[in-house]
């Protein structure tokens, strides 16, 4: 039968007693007459340095209350180490006893906890939600609105693809004599034309494609005969051109967009102007521009000029496609960091929107925020197939669609 390692140490200790070796081995030792030595062997311990010596037990160590878990300093299986025989499970125990100590006693609270820096984080993300909401919420409210598909009952059928009617008209409401003047764009009531027309066409799948109707385009105006195409807005305003560009091509218009002179300007503005690369050297004193080939940045004076000046070798076909140019520009400069991460240009960017903007009655931001954020993944740029030039008399020079060629384009759209 094995005897418990206690019995064996009890055994021995009887065994000492009894044969008078014990005796011997306490005569032996001077520091057993001295009353000091307890003092003595206490102070062999090094001086108190903040940290217990791994050698000794901790302070206020009790083993029969420590072995119980009572104290903070105490770890069941600490004083045989970590299996290595060199204690480093102990002094871990130690050291996590001095922590604890420490962040306890500076306030007197018990232990500090961390900072939950997560929560923060979530309600800096909150606020900043709250705020954009309410502005664009202030920028929806503000937008300009036209009903602009009330017009027609025989509209043609929905599709799985979204299309946008943008349009620029040459309005110069809310423009000063100093404004007119440096936008080059002349002061008083010139009436409304739409300046620029484009199809923004975005498939379920795939890339979006951005058609340029050129304002010359010779087409059946419903209600009015055949006339240019920039002639329905000025007949009907929203509601008959959007009317004329579904009659003309077939395809059924779900979004609509328009800006005039003094907003387009201001949004480039606000934007901190936009990058632009010409190829060749414009000069158009009517449209106040004067610029060289190559990249440079284009104010909101500048960037109206350049979409609007003809003053080029093909005349309205150069300058729809500098239109097309420049609002591909316009989307990527929107969603680049240097506006997203910019809070200042965000007001002005949504002051200015707001003012400068017209949409459909059913339209709202969130609208305008997936145009942006299609287009600013790139479009294909195209215009409608044309088959030259002709005087009418009564419209002037016109611009003829190819009549084989256009009703299949317009096909690959619906």
């Amino acid at each position: 039968m094995l005897s418990r390692p206690e019995d064996v140490r009890a055994d021995r200790r009887f065994d000492n007693r009894a044969d008078g070796r014990g005796a011997d081995r306490r005569a032996s030792d001077p520091r057993a007459a001295d009353p000091r030595a307890s003092a003595r062997r206490t102070s062999d311990r090094p001086p108190f340095s903040g940290q217990d010596d791994p050698r000794f037990p901790p302070r206020g160590y009790d083993p029969d209350r420590d072995y119980a878990g009572a104290s903070p300093d105490y770890v069941p299986g600490a004083r045989d180490g970590d299996g290595d025989g060199r204690g480093r499970g102990r002094r871990k125990a130690l050291a996590f006893g001095d922590r604890f100590r420490r962040n306890r006693d500076r306030d007197g609270r018990g232990p500090r906890r961390p900072r939950n820096v997560g929560f923060k984080i979530k309600a800096f993300l909150l606020v900043l939600l709250l705020v954009f909401g309410a502005g664009a919420m202030w920028v929806d409210f503000n937008l300009g609105r036209v009903d602009a598909f009330a017009g027609g009952n025989d509209r043609p059928g929905r599709s799985m693809s979204t299309n946008w009617l943008l349009v620029g008209s040459d309005s110069r409401a809310g423009l000063t004599e100093e404004d007119a003047a440096n936008l080059s764009t002349g002061a008083g009531d010139f009436g409304q034309r739409a300046d620029t027309i484009m199809i923004a066409h975005f498939p379920l799948f795939g890339k979006g494609r951005l058609v340029s109707l050129p304002r010359d385009s010779y087409v059946d105006i419903p209600g009015y005969g055949q006339n240019k195409i920039n002639a329905a807005y000025s007949f009907g305003g929203a509601q008959l051109l959007a009317q004329t560009v579904e009659h003309n091509t077939g395809i059924r218009i779900d979004h609509y967009m328009e800006i005039g002179f003094g907003g387009f300007a201001s949004i480039v503005d606000a934007m901190g102007g936009i990058e632009m690369c010409p190829t060749e050297a414009i000069q158009d004193p009517l449209a106040g521009l004067d610029i060289q080939a190559g990249c440079q940045k284009f104010d909101g004076a500048t960037g109206l000029g350049y979409v609007r000046t003809r003053a080029t070798a093909q005349g309205d076909l150069d300058r729809v496609a500098r239109q097309r140019e420049f609002m591909g520009a316009m989307m990527s400069r929107v969603a680049s960091p240097a506006v997203w991460l910019n809070p200042w240009r965000w007001y002005r960017l949504g002051s200015s929107g707001a003012k400068a903007l017209t949409v459909d009655s059913g339209d709202h931001v969130w609208h305008l925020g997936m145009l942006m954020l299609r287009m600013a993944f790139g479009t294909e740029s195209e215009t409608v197939p044309t088959a030259g030039t002709m005087d009418t008399g009564h419209a002037g020079n016109v611009l003829l669609w190819d009549e084989a060629a256009a009703p299949a384009f317009f096909d690959g759209l619906k």
